[in-house]
This record gives structure tokens, C-alpha cells and sequence, in this order.
């Protein structure tokens, strides 16, 4: 056991007697001498992640022990001083933790009290010998004692079991951080210069948090045990997942840092190595369709609406699928094999959990299917996997992606019951997609290597791969002036920031509402625009520009179909586009009845929008817009109409 500082404050002067009984009652129970350890921590009163002790048996972690003041009771959830409820919103996410005043005991499991609050008779200071305990202490510290952790049997459990301990572990790198800690201090500077340069201490706690329950996640969904270590998990890892592998290392690697987040990295590894992958899917990729989405339900919510970002149901996804693929297949582009060309490559540029790049992988594998039988679809699917790119900012959804659309190939390209096929390398980059492609990144040596050759690959495929489809659901956040990277920022000198083509001049009078153009979805549209079409190029890049055709097809707020302000780009698209398809999803207009929304969290009126390119497309002749609503009704009569959407006749 540690030493412990003795501070003279009252809680401190039940250690002893605590150990005693503990360790006593640890016999009782059955346990042999010397099983049960006690791991104290030195008194640090203003810290509120870390328990007083953290209890072993067998040298395995089973819980936590919380010792307050004799008299301020065992019942956390009435506590009136403000540490001490601070505390408890941050230690109820643990599995197993013991509050106790050496009057009273309780057991809480995930904020959830067990039993009963055992009060001993007598009082700790007054009583002496006197000091007597009740049947009920006994069973309740074998109780506590005994825990294991309980292997989550569905992806919701999972996911709800991940988000209360990626939440402990944010909130002890953000109690960290306050407190000026150098090792992770020095950490967040190079995750700023390698990822996220303005990512704020709060925000690097939760990139940090939620990097490495995922990366223990994708550990665990390839069968690697963590019992010997995050080290040694990372390690194992970078076999088969380099870039998420190295994101683990780094962020864990500081013997100094693992140490002061002790107590949500030795629960989440206790905990996770319990995760039995295969129980829980079922080999079923579905069974993660609505992962990440439970997770930030408890993790966050509040997260989803600062970062933009909504779920698309999958009868969106599908419905936006079939309608690139029907304009592929059209006079327009002439590929009759719609998604299933050989050359029609795909991009979504906020990819989230993988919903738009799985849709395109089973559309492919249907069409190659029905074209070429079912023994073909393998080698479709292996092609498909360098056609179809990806660009995610979170780490969380780029795993969940990865894992969602490893499962989904695996499944197409399966061959014989109960064979593995090999997953060829997916072209998933955690990269910002607004940053600046034209910059040469900062070398920060070869640990970060995996990492930074992400972004590289991610900038050359910017700058030099021609996309076909860019299709998608980007995040869409109002006053978003700053995060718009190169699209609202531009390189500098004589070159013009891409956004910039879509500001009405000045001369059009709608100069007042410039500000509804500083949105996620804008700037999204605008790179999709100039990815696809090459709109722009030369002003903002000084390249040549480029004859280019494509798809761009988003769902997004619908205040640029004929909103002010957006005047400058609906001109710049019809200007730029052969064929425009506009499909109004909120024919309610805006704040809509709850059950009627496609996003139910969004009171905006949501449109989806398929705008098309071909070669040679004069600039002098605008773009034909054909327009189609939704019914009104519930969401549910909507996902009906969507199925039976097609760009024939509207």
C-alpha cells in the first residue's frame, strides 16, 4: 500500500481503522490473507476524479472507496457542500465504488445505489469499542469485494457502459490539465500541431477521452486481450490498425499520465476486456448502426449539438444512394453500372460513423449482383474499397466507421460459412477537410508518424484526386465564423478564399445578411463544390483549372434554397451545374411537430439537394432546378416516400 500523507482533516483519520475492518471482513467473506489490497492515494482535497482508495483482489481491480468526513453521511446523492456533489456527477459513472463517513456504507454501481445504506450503531468519534456493526456490513462489503465486471450483451449496453467511463476519463484529464500537468500539457500542444490546431484544453480532454476508449474498443473487436496493459494493446493493435494504434500509444504512453488517470484507465481497460465482440453483434454489422449515437446520449448530448452533427437514418441514406446512382446511370454521366463503375470514386468529408460509405458499398454489391451473379461481388467489393474514401475529424465515429464497414465487407465479400476474408486497406483519414491541403505539416518525429501520414494522404487526395461523388449529411452549426478552415480562410497573398466566390458583391444590397453564409454546412458545400465541379480552382489555388464532372448530394438546413445571402452561390451553382434536384423534407415549414422530422433534434426545415456536372458544361447556360416535396405527416410517411423517390419525372 502507499504511503498516505496524513493532512489532519477527519476523513483522513478513518484510514486506519478502515484498512483494519476492511481487511478483516475480507476474511470473513472468504478471501485469503493478503488478497484484498488497498491502494490509497495521498490526500489532494481539490481533486474530485480520484477516490481515496482503489481496491484489488488477486491483484485484479474490483472497485473504489470514497471516505468523507465522520457525519456528512454515506448518501452522495445529498451531500450539500459543492465538491462534494461535484464529486459524485463525476465518480457515480464508476462500476463499483464504496462511499463511506465510518458511520455508514453504501455500494453504488453506475450512479445506482445496492441494498441499503448500512449504518453502523454508535458513532465512529464518540463510541469507542462501543462502536458496533449491524448483520448487513458483512454481505455488503463481499458484495463489493466480489464484483466483476458484467460483459454488456447488445451495443446499446456497450455503448452506454463506454460513454459513463470515457466521461470519468474526460473530466480527469480536464481536472488535469487545470492543474497545469506538464506531460499532458506537452501532449495536447503536438495534438494541436498534428490535428487540431484550435482545439481548446476542453476539447483536447475529449478528443484524448474519446480516442482511447475507442482505440480499446477496436482492440477488443480483434480479439486483444487488455489484461497485460493499454502498452501492450497498442502494441498488438498496430498489427492491423496503425493510425488507431498510435493515437492509443501516445495518449497513454506517459508512465506520468497513466498514473494521474488511474482511476478511468485501469476501470475502462477492467471493464472492456470483458467485451466478447462476437456476443454482442452476432456477426451482424447492424448491430453498431446506432452506436455512436447511444454513446453521446449518455457520454454527451450536448456534444452533438455544439459539434453539428446528426445521425441520418438509414432511409435517408438509402434514398440519397439510389438517386447518385440513378444519375450515374443517366444521360448525364452514361455509367450503367451507376456506383459500381470502375471509375466513380466516392467521398463523404464528414463521414461520421460510415452510413453513406456503407450505403454505396451495398448498392455496389447489389448491382454487381444482379449484373454478374453473386461470385462476383467479392472482387467488386475489393475494388470498391480504394474507390470509396472517407474524412472524419472525431476519433470516436472514424472507429465506430471503421469497425461498421470492416463488418459490412466482411460480410459481402464472404464466400464460405465461417470464413474471414481479408479486408483490403480502407481509405478512412481522421483529417480536418476545410484545413488548408496546399501546407506542409509540422514534423513532430516518428512516433507521430501513422498519425501524420493520415493527413498527408488525406491532403494529397484534396489536392490531386479527382472526385466523382461527394455525398453526405456535413455538420451544420450557425455563427461558425473562425472554423472554416481554408474554405473561409484562404492561402493568403493574391489568392482567393473559396467561400469567397459564393459572397453576394456589394452592390446586390444583401451585405446584411453575410452572416448566415459563416455556417459548417455552407463551408462544407463550398469544398464539395470545388472539389467536384473545380469551381474556384485557380482564383484560390493559382493551378489551372480543370474541365471536371460529378455528383455533390447533401441533406442540410434548406436556408440556401432561397434564403438571403445565398443569392451569390445559387447562382454560382446553376452557373457551374448541368442538373439541379431539390427534395423538401420539411414541407411543415420550420419547427415542425416533433414526430414529423427527419432529424428529430432539428427544428430547421431540411432539404436534401443533388447537384450534377458534366464535362464541357457552359457556364452561360443555368442549370436546370426540378423541385419535389415530401408528404406532410410524420417522419414515417416521409422514409415511405423517400423509397419510392426517383429523379424521373420530378
Amino acid at each position: 500500500m502507499s504511503n498516505v500523507a496524513i493532512s489532519g482533516a477527519p476523513e483522513d483519520q478513518l484510514r486506519g481503522p478502515l484498512e483494519a475492518l476492511l481487511h478483516d471482513l475480507a476474511e470473513i467473506g472468504g478471501l485469503p490473507a493478503k488478497a484484498m489490497s488497498l491502494v490509497g492515494e495521498t490526500t489532494l482535497a481539490h481533486l474530485k476524479t480520484r477516490p481515496d482508495y482503489a481496491v484489488t483482489v488477486h491483484n485484479a481491480l474490483v472497485g473504489f472507496i470514497e471516505v468523507k468526513a465522520p457525519g456528512k453521511g454515506a448518501d452522495p446523492r445529498k451531500f450539500s457542500d459543492p465538491h462534494d456533489k461535484d464529486q459524485w456527477d463525476k465518480l457515480k459513472s464508476l462500476p463499483n465504488l464504496l462511499y463511506t463517513d465510518g458511520n455508514a456504507f453504501s455500494l453504488w454501481r453506475d450512479g445506482e445505489l445496492i441494498g441499503k445504506i448500512v449504518h453502523l450503531d454508535g458513532d465512529v468519534e464518540a463510541s469507542g469499542t462501543k462502536l458496533a456493526a449491524p448483520t448487513t456490513l458483512a454481505p455488503a462489503i463481499d458484495d463489493f469485494l466480489q464484483w466483476k465486471p458484467i460483459p454488456p450483451k447488445t451495443a446499446k449496453k456497450l455503448a452506454q457502459v463506454c460513454a459513463r467511463l470515457c466521461r470519468l476519463l474526460r473530466d480527469e484529464v480536464v481536472e488535469q490539465m487545470a492543474l497545469g500537468n506538464p506531460g499532458l500539457t506537452a501532449l495536447a500542444l503536438d495534438w494541436r500541431k498534428l490535428l487540431f490546431p484550435q482545439a481548446d484544453d476542453a476539447q483536447f480532454a475529449d478528443g484524448y477521452a474519446q480516442a482511447v476508449t475507442f482505440g480499446l474498443l477496436v482492440a477488443r473487436s480483434r480479439d486483444i486481450s487488455l489484461s497485460g496493459g493499454i502498452d501492450h494493446a497498442a502494441q498488438e493493435l498496430r498489427k492491423s490498425n496503425s493510425l488507431i494504434a498510435t493515437a492509443l500509444r501516445l495518449l497513454t504512453d506517459d508512465v506520468t499520465n497513466q498514473e494521474v488517470l488511474k482511476t478511468s484507465l485501469a476501470t475502462l481497460r477492467r471493464v472492456l476486456d470483458e467485451v466478447n465482440w462476437r456476443t454482442i453483434s452476432k456477426d451482424k454489422p447492424e448491430a453498431w448502426l446506432y452506436f455512436y449515437e447511444d454513446f453521446l446520449e449518455v457520454y454527451d448530448n450536448k456534444l452533438r449539438k455544439r459539434t453539428g452533427s446528426y445521425y441520418t437514418p438509414p432511409e435517408v441514406v438509402s434514398a440519397m444512394v439510389n438517386l447518385v446512382d440513378e444519375a450515374l446511370r443517366g444521360p448525364l454521366f452514361e455509367r450503367a453500372a451507376g456506383l459500381a463503375a470502375a471509375d466513380v470514386i466516392v467521398a463523404d468529408p464528414a463521414v461520421g460513423t460510415g452510413t453513406f460509405l456503407l450505403g454505396v458499398l451495398r448498392r455496389t454489391a447489389s448491382t454487381i449482383s444482379e449484373d454478374q451473379g453473386a461470385g462476383a461481388v467479392r472482387g467488386a467489393i475489393e475494388a470498391a474499397a480504394k474507390l470509396v474514401i472517407g474524412f472524419e475529424l472525431q476519433f470516436g465515429p472514424f472507429a465506430v466507421a471503421q469497425l461498421r464497414i470492416i463488418a459490412e465487407m466482411q460480410a459481402l465479400m464472404a464466400t464460405t460459412k465461417g470464413a474471414t476474408p481479408a479486408i483490403p486497406d480502407l481509405r478512412l483519414f481522421i483529417t480536418d477537410t476545410l484545413g488548408n491541403p496546399f501546407v506542409e505539416e509540422e514534423t513532430l518525429g516518428q512516433v507521430y508518424e501513422p498519425i501524420a501520414k493520415s493527413r498527408r494522404d488525406a491532403n494529397t487526395i484534396k489536392k490531386t484526386q479527382p472526385i466523382t461523388v461527394v455525398i453526405g449529411n456535413p455538420p451544420y452549426k450557425e455563427k461558425a465564423e473562425g472554423r472554416g478552415g481554408w474554405i473561409e480562410a484562404g492561402s493568403g497573398g493574391s489568392l482567393v478564399a473559396p467561400l469567397d466566390r459564393w459572397r453576394p458583391p456589394a452592390e446586390w444590397g444583401v451585405g446584411a445578411h453575410g452572416k448566415h453564409l459563416k455556417n459548417l454546412y455552407v463551408y462544407f458545400w463550398r469544398w464539395a463544390t470545388w472539389k467536384v465541379f473545380g469551381s474556384g480552382h485557380y482564383s484560390a489555388t493559382g493551378l489551372a483549372d480543370q474541365d471536371e464532372e460529378g455528383i455533390v448530394c447533401f441533406i442540410t438546413v434548406a436556408g440556401f434554397i432561397n434564403g438571403p445571402a445565398f443569392e451569390k452561390m445559387r447562382d454560382d451553382l446553376r452557373r457551374t451545374c448541368s442538373e439541379i434536384w431539390v427534395v423538401d423534407c420539411s414541407p411543415e415549414g420550420h419547427q415542425p411537430n416533433v414526430p414529423t422530422r427527419i432529424f428529430q433534434g432539428v427544428q430547421q426545415p431540411i432539404c436534401i439537394v443533388l447537384a450534377a456536372r458534366k464535362l464541357s458544361k457552359s457556364s452561360d447556360e443555368p442549370a436546370r432546378v426540378r423541385f419535389r416535396s415530401l408528404p406532410k405527416g410524420l417522419r414515417e410517411e416521409k422514409f415511405t416516400a423517400l423509397e419510392k423517390l426517383s429523379l424521373i419525372g420530378s
